[in-house]
């Protein structure tokens, strides 16, 4: 048993728990690819098993405070993917035997849908839309950076600007995005993560 990475767990739990980004992210970063790998045999989709590990991952941020109180957090995580997949599953059942008019009436075509996942869905594209809307240089800045890791350095040599120039392009286009998102900008942390992993996921 590994004692030493037992207790960093729980300490990364716990800073999650209090709001910690780069706790959470670690967390993230460990688990996300064992996560991809269960849910791919599952289902045997790629992008069906992205679509798990995002909601997963943005509703265990959403309900952080929770954090600290998980005692096992590896069966805990899987254990909410399989839920997951599970509803998926019942979900695409429910499309298929339903006849099509009747799935086509708005009363019926949202109610197996998970308030979560409404609005994950509904805030991923809300920042790809804003992401788009954005000045060309400041958002080809933007992507640089957030997509590719470049630092700003890198991105002043590679544009032929200077670095205070990235930096105020990067300024403005956090504030672009916190304005477009409104009440929902305490969510921007893990947007910017699973958005991120998912755009430049190796699988």
């Amino acid at each position: 048993m590994n004692i030493a990475g037992e207790v960093d767990e729980k300490a990364l739990l716990a800073l999650a728990a209090a709001g910690d980004e780069t706790a959470f992210e670690a967390l993230f970063m460990k688990y996300r690819q064992k996560l991809y790998s269960f849910m791919l045999q599952l289902n045997g989709s790629g992008p069906a098993a992205e679509d798990v590990v995002q909601e997963v991952f943005f509703r265990l941020w959403k309900e952080r405070d929770k954090l600290a109180a998980i005692v096992h957090f590896n069966s805990y995580l899987f254990r909410m993917a399989q839920n997951q997949a599970i509803n998926d599953f019942r979900k695409m059942a429910r499309a298929t035997l339903l006849p099509i008019e009747e799935a086509s009436r708005p009363d019926t075509t949202h109610t197996s849908v998970s308030g979560e996942e409404v609005e994950f869905k509904a805030l991923r594209e809300r920042v790809h839309e804003i992401i788009e809307s954005l000045p060309p240089q400041q958002r080809k800045v933007y992507l640089l950076n957030r997509e590719q890791g470049l630092k700003h350095k890198e991105i002043a040599s590679l544009l032929n600007i200077s670095p205070s120039t990235v930096n105020k392009h990067l300024v403005q286009a956090l504030q672009a995005l916190r304005a477009g998102l409104g009440n929902h900008t305490d969510l921007l942390p893990v947007l910017f993560l699973l958005l991120t992993a998912s755009e430049n996921s190796p699988f």
